[in-house]
């Protein structure tokens, strides 16, 4: 049963699959075991990224694409629902669905004009090309004020269902009260569940397969008859609309949108920084990187705070761990995790797995 639902990508570790449950149980349960708006945010925050790394990992780590246009998709999911929303003072289901279809199209046809003319070239040329792409969609929606609320976004209203005033009954279910908030939380699981089954259900059929014997020769591929360019723009259409559906779930649980949260620079080298400590090559990399990477972001500034002042007899490490200081010791947990996990946490764990004696 788990076999067919993982598309017969097992996780091949103990140790993997042990991780994987606990994430798994731990963001499926996360309303009911957490208190407070910031650890749920953190969680739906897991969910999104879960997926948009996914997405960016079927280019660069089985296709060996290198894109910086990515967050550019996610930003027109989060776009289309956001603008669609904002535009009725009566949101509506209607309005999300011609929304996302309106960026799903959005998102098509720019992936394939990217894809056709960009991919014609090679390596570092094509990132460059995708990088100017994304940067120049950036500075256009920051400059449609009219239309995109501009450098200040757009805050809206989502349909009742998912209000934070809304209450599907009175009664609380183990002490948690089932409201708008906690449907919204919901919708973003399940569809980010059942975006990252499709994306396993993708790297596992034949046409991953091909994907990867690109990635590792793809003059040999084309020998062998593979048509890489087709294969390689199909692979960016794929990744951009899961991109983009990721960016819409996003701005249904913020219930805004804006160029920082959705088209910053930041945000690609965040997934970027993922990608490696969780494993490129392995959808399960997205799992375990985004997991620890996003509590880290949200809670490692904290964790420091409370280090700083029970060292405040020690001015010396005081200062070391100083919260001003936590993305320079962010910096210093992503190296240590590249020296001692150079194939990625995943690719360790498996490696491990391998050479255990049976």
């Amino acid at each position: 049963m788990f076999k067919a639902i993982l598309s017969a990508d097992l996780p091949r570790s103990r140790a993997l699959a042990i991780l994987l449950i606990l994430i798994f149980a731990s963001l499926a349960l996360a309303p009911f075991i957490v208190t407070g708006a910031r650890p749920l945010n953190t969680a739906a925050t897991i969910c999104v990224y879960i997926v948009l790394v996914a997405s960016y990992d079927l280019l660069l780590g089985y296709t060996g694409i290198v894109s910086f246009a990515h967050t550019m998709f996610y930003g027109i999911g989060a776009y289309g629902v956001g603008i669609a929303l904002a535009s009725s003072d009566e949101p509506g289901w209607s309005l999300v669905f011609i929304g996302l279809l309106a960026a799903l199209a959005a998102a098509l046809v720019l992936a394939l004009v990217v894809g056709l003319f960009a991919l014609r070239v090679r390596a570092i040329f094509y990132a460059m090309i995708t990088l100017a792409v994304a940067a120049s969609f950036s500075v256009l929606a920051s400059q449609l004020s009219g239309f995109t609320g501009g450098e200040d976004g757009k805050t809206f209203s989502v349909p009742e269902l998912l209000s934070p005033g809304f209450t599907l009954v009175e009664q609380e279910v183990f002490g948690r009260a089932i409201d708008g908030k906690l449907l919204s939380y919901y919708l973003v699981f399940f569809g980010c569940l059942a975006l990252f089954l499709l994306l396993l259900r993708v790297v596992n059929s034949p046409f991953g397969r091909v994907l990867q014997a690109i990635r590792e020769n793809e003059f040999r591929a084309e020998a062998l008859g593979y048509r890489t360019m087709y294969y390689r723009v199909l692979a960016n259409v794929i990744a951009a609309l899961v991109a983009a559906c990721a960016g819409a779930l996003m701005a249904l649980w913020l219930r805004y949108v804006g160029p920082k949260t959705s088209l910053g620079f930041e945000i690609m080298t965040d997934i970027l920084l993922i990608v490696v400590i969780g494993g490129m090559g392995t959808l399960y990399g997205a799992v375990v990187g985004a997991t620890l990477f996003i509590i880290a972001q949200n809670y490692l500034k904290e964790l420091m705070e409370h280090a700083a002042g029970a060292l405040a007899g020690v001015p010396l490490l005081a200062n070391a761990l100083s919260p001003d200081r936590w993305m320079l010791w962010l910096g210093v947990l992503f190296i240590l995790s590249v020296y001692f996990f150079p194939f990625g946490i995943v690719g360790k764990l498996r490696l491990a797995a391998l050479r255990k004696p049976r």
